[in-house]
């Protein structure tokens, strides 16, 4: 089964599959600075909250490895904070940003703390933790993707909003995780993928990624999943996830939310894939997830397209909150957490 590789190290930089360009083109650029980088997360090059976690650690490396030897340690941790925080600030959603940010930075931080640590010692250290989080994502993935093999035995049909497969990810994914490891274990999977509007991931992203794979797709616009559902034709709904509250509230790409209300109506499983690093248990509830709203030029002139007048108010939220009461369980790469999630999840971690 062919899967693409979202992001890599390779020679020196950061090579990304521009997902701006998708359907019709293939682009991969090369990425060698901090401001490539937060540029390329921001206008969504690289996208899905593990994939804007891997590139955040690489670019925090990119924004440091040209620190001069005559520094001192202490003011390379003190630029490293800068561009920490110049990062943080391309999306304010998805929390694995902030999660492998922080990651890198207590790295440096840690190895700092021994007196016979050079600059370049601490650069390399660096790169190595970026290194990690790429390799151990590929690893979270498959692990979903097993986990959800299970709790998907004897479904077929499967209905997907956005795109949490491997464009979103390493390689595997998390909602499309199961989707993969289940074909590759002889499972026969047919998945219907939201369009997602206003960007059109489903349409342009999982789409693309399935049908290169080989797995049966059929694309619906957001609007049909209550009639799909109506007609017996779902037998479960399966979505990533960008931050999950310490209650199981969960932001995940607008339209998800609706989704979920969809699903409960017509008594269709709704299931969401996510590592532990989008679990923010900082935050008791979804209120508090912050939300990005983006330009409302992407809904009134959408790729190049106008479709409204010109001077039209427009509310463009990214992301909506599902409540937890919503969710039929999360498949994790440590397995399946079922409710009463203000309980499990904790006790997921605390394992």
């Amino acid at each position: 089964m062919s899967r693409l590789k979202t992001i890599e190290w390779i020679d020196g930089s950061v090579r990304i599959i521009d997902q701006t360009r998708l359907p019709m083109e293939l682009v991969y650029e090369d990425v060698g600075s901090i401001q490539q980088m937060y540029d390329a997360i921001k206008v969504l090059k690289v996208r899905g909250a593990p994939a804007i976690g891997i590139a955040a650690a690489f670019g925090l490396y990119l924004g440091m490895k040209d620190f001069t030897e005559k520094g001192s340690i202490g003011n390379f941790l003190e630029t490293l904070d800068k561009k920490a925080d110049f990062l943080a600030e391309s999306r304010p959603t998805a929390v694995n940003l902030f999660w492998a940010i922080k990651r890198v930075q207590n790295q440096a931080k840690k190895l700092a703390a021994h007196s016979d640590i050079t600059i370049n010692d601490l650069k390399n250290s660096l790169l190595q933790e970026a290194l990690n989080v790429l390799e151990e994502d590929r690893l979270t993935g498959k692990a979903i993707g097993e986990a959800g093999v299970k709790i998907l035995k004897g479904k077929k049909n499967i209905l997907t909003h956005c795109n949490a497969g491997g464009l979103a990810t390493a390689e595997y994914g998390t909602a499309l995780a199961p989707i993969y490891l289940g074909t590759e274990n002889g499972l026969n999977f047919h998945v219907y993928a939201d369009e997602t509007r206003p960007l059109l991931q489903g349409a342009r992203i999982t789409t693309f990624e399935l049908m290169k794979a080989g797995i049966p797709v059929t694309l619906i616009c957001d609007n049909m999943s209550a009639v799909v559902m109506a007609k017996g034709e779902i037998d479960a709904v399966i979505v990533g996830a960008d931050r999950i509250a310490a209650n199981g509230d969960t932001a995940n790409k607008i339209g998800t939310y609706g989704l979920a209300l969809i699903a409960k109506a017509h008594n269709v499983p709704f299931y969401v894939a996510a590592p532990f690093s989008t679990f923010d248990l900082s935050l008791e509830s979804g209120n508090l997830i912050p939300i990005e709203e983006r330009d409302a030029s992407e809904i009134i002139c959408g790729f190049g397209k106008q479709t409204a007048p010109a001077e039209t108010n427009v509310f463009n939220p990214a992301f909506d909150v599902t409540p937890s009461s919503l969710i039929d369980a999360f498949i994790t790469e440590k397995g399946i957490i079922f409710p009463p999630y203000s309980i499990n999840i904790n006790a997921a971690f605390n394992s």
